[in-house]
């Protein structure tokens, strides 16, 4: 007689297997056949009266929901017009929801039957649940191109910024989105490639003016050369990935690991939780959970996917758009912790004590689902005592935890003395247009800080168990000042009547010394500014040369893998270390160790670079229309050509050409980094309070030209030259040269 299995080797198959749902699949599965699949055709309609699965057509799901990224299938357009579509992966309770496909007037024409990767925002209509947004069709992956329209005859053509863009693209009349000659433009190739003439392109979207701020994070991704189209294979790959299941698994949906992240997060890949120890050896201690995306399961070494994620080496991140390093069905879907979903992780779980001391951890390959994605605002509010319908439910079982385990965390970090700089991170805020509307000043909340100190003690224990393993690995390091800049930091510090001893070997509680001195006074800006300038780039590296600023001996990034490769590499070697698959590292990945930390080291830099310079621009064109105004500010370098100064309410930087400072001359003395008149003996240096007039903004490079009205609330002393001689600059040329000449007639006479 054929054995039935149970509902829960039935369930626990499915949970495995989610692409093999069907009732043969299953009957299969198990050797069932002949009368005995009436029986199991019983048991599983059982299941679905109870609420364990859903029957659509001849499959059985896991209840769950639609994911924020989602595969669908368009439908015929009803007899209103209206486009609605099916989802590929339901997976929720109850009856399948209704999609209403909403396209842009760029998006392409999408016909019955076309697959699509869309974005999918819940909504309460009567007739549907969720409307989507086009990322894109599977399947297709049409080139890329950015550059100026220049309108002809017969639709026109686009002209590449990209140098390495050598062909210009032929626009047909009907493919011209009303683009206007000199604009700068999106388009993407249509149709096959030309055998003769100029390849063709439809125009996608029109940026306008190429100094417009809508065009700024584009021009400095092909200026500093960060790849921004996927390649055909990649796309390919990506698209053919199913969801993992719980096959080799621990399962840990029930643990509720919540994601907190900012309010505007596309993709979650990690989540937390902590409750109190229970262990009688451990009292007041804590347990903490860690769960990353397990975004190794999806990328393996050698694929197209893993070619492509090491070439880009990370994400680069600009105000109004990311360019991921893995394509939106891994990044923003399948290796995204969305709420309700069941996402396969990494998880590490730590046992600390009351102090905040790390007793132990431990690593597992789990299978999760996070009950709720929060943001930090909400769930400090909960913390405060204003919950909302969200947080107010995990107030007490998930958040007091958490910041119970976090006051433990930080008391651990006082007694460690990480570098505590207390330097302020803008956030630019745009319109739907693209343009400037705020620059904000993020406020710190313990939220923060909470997710950042479980973070560093993740990345801890996966550079703690790789090293006792003997597994390869990537390093996070970060050496400790140069003596050269650290004898500059001194100079400044005491120039501003602090101290910095000498003759003993340097650590960041040391220089946490000086900025909790300087903390409250009218220099604290300067010696935050003066500190971070002596510290050494971070990098990456298979030997441990420890991380000066967070002063820990063993450091590794873990918790990142969906937009860091160096993540990833560690996730391979823990998978390596523990023997969970044949996904850890490759051999010819840790003989390559070295050249991949130089490569991604150097990414990261592009990608700090391509950033820096996007804010810049953003900045200039938010300031363009305010040319003429008085601001405040404080000076933040001294150059030979200038006075650089950081201004108080957007935290732009400006240059005060030295042609501006009057008609004296400056001397410009490098070792004490300052200017000094030679009339009057003003001196100006760095730190100094200033009131400036803002001369020039320039949007294309991201330049802002000022001129000084004040120093320290004083009037610049100056004014014009002295009637019936030259000024002091002219003496000081003729001075050099006559000296020159002196020198030169003394050699002749030696000789």
């Amino acid at each position: 007689m054929t054995r039935i299995p149970t509902k829960a080797e039935i369930l626990e198959w499915i949970a495995d297997h989610p692409a093999q749902t069907s009732k043969r699949d299953i009957a299969k599965a198990f050797g069932i056949k002949g009368a005995a699949r009436i029986d199991l055709k019983r048991v599983l309609k059982e299941l679905e009266a109870e609420g364990h699965l859903e029957k659509r057509k001849r499959s059985y799901r896991d209840p769950d929901r639609l994911p924020p990224v989602s595969v669908l299938q368009v439908q015929a357009p009803n007899a209103d017009g209206d486009l609605f579509a099916r989802p590929l992966e339901w997976h929720g309770e109850g009856v399948e929801p209704i999609v209403l496909v909403l396209p842009r007037a760029s998006d392409p024409a999408l016909g019955a039957g076309d697959r699509i990767l869309a974005r999918l925002t819940v909504v309460q209509e009567e007739d549907h649940n969720y409307e989507a947004r086009l990322i894109r069709r599977i399947g297709t992956n049409p080139r890329r191109i950015l550059g100026i329209f220049r309108k002809g005859a017969e639709g026109g053509r686009i002209v590449p910024i990209d140098k390495a863009g050598q062909n210009e693209w032929h626009v047909p009349v009907g493919a011209l989105h009303g683009a206007q000659d000199g604009e700068l433009v999106e388009a993407e190739q249509s149709g096959p490639k030309a055998r003769m003439g100029l390849p063709r392109a439809r125009i996608v979207e029109r940026l306008g003016d190429p100094s417009a701020p809508k065009a700024i994070s584009l021009i400095a991704i092909h200026q500093h050369g960060i790849p921004d189209a996927f390649p055909d294979p990649v796309i390919a790959e990506a698209d053919a990935t199913k969801p993992m299941g719980l096959k080799g698994r621990e399962d840990l949906r029930e643990l509720p690991l919540v994601t907190i992240d900012p309010s505007d997060a596309r993709d979650h890949d990690d989540a937390c939780y902590a409750e109190a120890d229970t262990d009688p050896d451990n009292p007041g201690g804590h347990v903490i959970w860690v769960a990353i995306a397990d975004v190794a399961a999806y990328v393996r070494p050698g694929s197209a996917l893993d070619g492509e994620a090491r070439k880009r080496g990370n994400s680069t991140y600009f105000p109004d758009r990311v360019v991921p390093m893995l394509p939106d069905r891994l990044s923003g879907d399948l290796c995204s912790l969305h709420e309700g979903v069941p996402r396969a992780s990494i998880a590490v779980r730590m046992v600390l004590d009351a102090q905040g001391e790390k007793l132990s951890h431990s690593f597992h390959r789990i299978l999760m689902r996070s009950p709720a994605a929060l943001n930090y605002q909400e769930v400090q509010a909960a913390i405060d005592g204003t919950p909302n319908d969200k947080t107010g439910p995990l107030l007490e079982p998930v958040l007091k935890p958490l910041y119970a385990a976090y006051a433990a965390l930080r008391d651990a970090r006082e007694r460690r003395q990480p570098l505590d700089l207390d330097l302020p991170e803008r956030k630019i805020v745009l319109s739907d247009e693209g343009e400037v509307t705020s620059v904000q000043f993020r406020d710190r909340l313990n939220a923060h800080r909470l997710i950042e100190e479980f973070m560093i003690l993740a990345n801890v224990a996966a550079a703690e168990t790789l090293i006792a393993q003997r597994t390869p690995l990537l390093f996070r390091v970060h050496e400790e000042p140069t003596p050269e800049k650290l004898e500059s930091l001194r100079e400044t510090a005491q120039s501003s009547g602090f101290n910095l001893a000498k003759g003993q070997v340097l650590q960041t509680r040391h220089l946490n010394q000086l900025l909790n001195a300087a903390s409250g006074t009218d220099e604290a800006e300067l010696i935050n500014m003066a500190t971070l300038r002596s510290m050494t780039q971070a990098y990456y590296s298979p030997e441990n040369f420890g991380h000066f600023g967070l002063a820990l001996a063993r450091y590794a990034h873990f918790t990142s893998p969906i937009r860091r490769y160096s993540d990833l590499i560690v996730h391979r070697a823990l998978i390596t270390a523990h023997g969970w698959g044949k996904d850890g590292l490759a051999p010819d990945e840790i003989e390559r160790l070295e050249r991949t930390a130089e490569h991604i080291s150097d990414t990261e830099r592009r990608s700090m670079m391509a950033e820096r310079d996007t804010t810049d621009r953003y900045l200039a064109a938010y300031l363009s229309e305010r040319v003429g105004a008085e601001m405040e500010g404080r000076i933040s370098g001294i150059a030979r050509f200038g006075v650089f100064v950081k201004l108080d309410e957007t935290g732009a930087d400006g240059l005060i050409p030295i042609r501006s400072l009057g008609r004296e001359y400056f001397h410009f003395d490098r070792e004490a980094g300052t200017l000094m008149g030679s009339d009057t003996g003003t001196v100006i240096g760095i730190g100094q309070r200033v009131t400036v007039r803002l001369a020039q903004a320039t949007p294309v490079t991201g330049g802002l030209e000022l001129e000084l009205l004040a120093l320290e609330n004083t009037a610049l002393p100056g004014g014009p030259a002295r009637s019936g001689r030259a000024p002091r600059r002219k003496i000081a040329r003729s001075k050099r040269k006559s000296d020159k000449v002196k020198r030169k007639v003394l050699r002749k006479r030696r000789t």
